[in-house]
């Protein structure tokens, strides 16, 4: 490097790993030792609940290739994030042609696999999600003179079908493992309670044998990979501990027709049967878990209607890039983040923002996906797609606290990690005591007898340094301490989420116990998050009642939150009927003009009501009042006359003064954020 020439700093890349083989906190003590040992790597977490590393790394020192040979080395393996499309294509007419344009989509980075059949002219295509997408497969087909049928794209993701495969091989493996314990449970209760052994020991101890072998060497085979694999790899997890216990106790069975020791064959079944059952419950816990991530996904949109040369088109969203225009049309989710191009409408925005009421939208403003466009058809120019949009960041903000660690799963991990090793000598020298010291535990066996019934003093020293041996490798499962952290943490950040919650680091959730103030939110969290009627001021010569029965008869067409509370309130009242109405004109962003009875009703804005030739200025007074006091104020007119103020506001929640209240006992302070005006906070 010439002199004065400064070294350009190379910015630290986070990679999400995710891990295949752990089955216990053990395990991810081993991943995350491994990695902060590969060149370049910063920091790095493994998290068992979600079977992933988030690794910080200099990436001109350690690319990805080392972080799998870290992987690797530790005993595990990396599994590539993947999704897998289905293009139908246009155009093949020989086998020439699929060559073509398999070769084409293998050289396209982040693809892992392609393959093309002629006969059904679709292509089906593995590859990374994150290095590529669909309109990148469509462009290498195209590329070599192809088409990709447009919106017939088929896209799915890996990772999904993966867990619901682990989850269904979980159950699979119960059920095996019980269906051959629960017989052997059966066949033992004689023997235990009225020392009776069915059909004679010989036949009971080749049943415990016979049954007992498939559900350890079948249902718990992956369990003695496991401790196979972390043993070759020097280190020591729980299922080190499963497979010893399980493997001694099972070894007396064909041990028992040569020597004088008792057959625990039978309760080697029943201790992997138990194992199994707590990794289903690991595995259902882990998907439910996910389930907050799934459920934001599940707000996305599958398709998007874009304007192309003047035609609609429906293409899958995956399509769409930044500057196409799209048409959303009444009632429709906006497909992605843009910016309004034509047409005026109300947009329900309380998936992103928590407000109850919808907002006006009009050319220049912008739109957010995923939300709900209300009332007129809107024209939008798309800003952001994909991964950078506002749906996308949550879900990633989501992932991302899930996948931290909090002060007390550090210490929990350092636990988890001599933990292993610690049992498995203290199991060595309970089985060394027995052999050496009979005499001395005989006593405290037979002293022990009447308080633990099912301990036998009769038995010979071996067969006792087993039991006890067995007992001590078989209690001690270190997967409840490294588990329960993760996914408290998975499952309170995800249920956040799901509520408008969002927790940006995990050990925010640990040091909330430290908080001594608590500010909540308004809309939705202290109030219910939907408009109620709270006042209606009529001019003289009407009354109330019949300015709410014009108003309901008004709105029964109209999708407008104010509108719909308006008629939710005249139901409310006892013996009115709403009337029908003969015609009714929403007007975006003013209000509604309708015709009820024969009579001409206007609901809305002060230049809603000028527009119709009304002068709004009797009802001023009132209007302006109930606005500062918080209200959204509805001037009415009829039949061109003004006839009077309907107020309506988010209501308080029943619940809301006896909570805070509750937290004020408990010596909390409190206090109220909101994005309303100051009058409508202190109202």
């Amino acid at each position: 490097m010439n002199e004065g020439q400064a070294m350009i700093p190379v910015e630290d890349r986070e990679t999400v790993l995710s891990i295949v083989g752990m089955s216990c906190a053990a395990c991810a003590q081993s991943v995350q030792a491994a990695l902060l040992k590969a060149p370049g790597v910063r920091t790095a977490t493994v998290n068992f609940a979600t079977g992933r590393a988030y690794v910080h790394h200099d990436p001109v020192r350690g690319g990805l290739d080392d972080l799998k040979r870290a992987v690797a080395a530790a005993g595990y393996r990396v599994e590539q994030e993947t999704a897998t499309a289905v293009l139908p294509i246009e155009g093949m007419t020989c086998a020439a042609c699929s060559s073509a344009i398999t070769l084409s989509l293998e050289r396209t980075p982040g693809v892992h696999e392609a393959s093309v059949n002629l006969a059904t002219s679709r292509a089906t295509v593995v590859y990374d999600p994150e290095r590529t997408d669909l309109p990148a497969l469509r462009r290498a087909v195209e590329a070599v003179g192809y088409r990709v049928k447009e919106g017939e794209e088929l896209r799915r993701t890996d990772r999904q079908e993966a867990e619901r495969r682990e989850f269904s091989l979980a159950r699979r493996r119960l059920l095996l493992a019980w269906a051959l314990t629960i017989p052997i449970i059966l066949w033992m209760i004689p023997d235990f309670f009225l020392h009776q052994v069915p059909f004679g020991h010989r036949a009971m101890s080749l049943g415990l044998i016979f049954l007992g072998a498939p559900v350890l060497f079948v249902a718990g085979f992956a369990t003695y990979r496991s401790a196979a694999n972390a043993l070759a790899h020097r280190n020591a997890n729980m299922d080190v501990l499963i497979a010893m216990g399980t493997l001694a106790a099972f070894a007396t069975g064909p041990a028992s027709f040569a020597l004088p020791i008792a057959n625990y064959a039978g309760v080697a079944a029943m201790i992997m049967a138990v194992h199994l059952t707590g990794r289903y419950f690991e595995a259902q816990a882990r998907g439910k878990a996910s389930d907050a991530i799934r459920k934001l996904l599940q707000l996305e949109v599958d398709t998007a209607t874009l304007l192309v040369d003047g035609n609609e088109v429906a293409v899958p969203i995956e399509q769409v890039q930044v500057g196409d225009v799209m048409v959303v049309r009444p009632g429709e989710k906006i497909p992605t983040d843009g910016v309004v191009l034509e047409g005026l409408s109300t947009v329900d925005e309380s998936m992103a923002t928590g407000e109850s009421l919808p907002v006006s939208r009009g050319p220049g403003d912008e739109v957010i996906g995923a939300t709900i466009n209300q009332q007129g058809m809107l024209k939008i120019r798309a800003v952001r797609v994909g991964r950078d949009t506002f749906l996308a960041q949550v879900i990633r903000l989501v992932e991302q606290a899930q996948g931290t660690r909090v002060p007390i799963q550090e210490f929990a991990d350092r636990v988890t990690a001599a933990f292993v090793p610690v049992v498995l000598v203290i199991a060595g020298l309970t089985f060394a005591a027995w052999l050496l010291l009979p005499d001395l535990l005989h006593r405290v066996v037979v002293a022990a007898a009447p308080f633990v019934p099912w301990v036998d003093p009769g038995l010979d020293p071996i067969t006792q340094a087993i039991a006890a041996t067995v007992a001590v490798l078989v209690i001690a499962c270190p997967c409840a301490l490294g588990l329960a952290t993760p996914t408290a943490l998975m499952v309170g950040s995800g249920l956040g989420a799901e509520n408008g919650v969002l927790i940006r680091h995990g050990a925010a959730i640990q040091l909330l116990q430290e908080a001594r103030t608590i500010v909540f939110d308004k809309t939705g969290t202290l109030t219910t998050g939907h408009p109620g009627v709270t006042a209606i001021e009529p001019l003289h010569g009407f009354d109330s009642r019949e300015l709410l029965r014009l108003a309901a008869g008004a709105e029964q067409g109209s999708e407008h939150p104010l509108g719909r509370a308006m008629v939710e309130r005249a139901r409310q009242e006892p013996d009115l009927v709403i009337p029908a109405v003969d015609h009714f004109e929403a007007v975006v962003g003013k209000g509604v003009r309708a015709r009820v009875e024969g009579r001409e009703v206007v609901l809305g804005t002060r230049s809603l009501l000028r527009e119709a030739g009304i002068d709004p200025e009797p009802l001023e007074e009132a209007a302006r009042r109930l606005e500062e006091g918080g209200n959204t104020a509805a001037l009415m007119g009829v039949d061109g006359s003004p006839a009077g103020v309907i107020a309506l506001a988010d209501t308080i929640k029943e619940d809301a003064s006896r909570a805070i209240a509750e937290l004020t006992r408990l010596g909390y302070r409190t206090s109220m954020l909101t994005g309303d005006n100051r009058r409508t906070a202190e109202a």
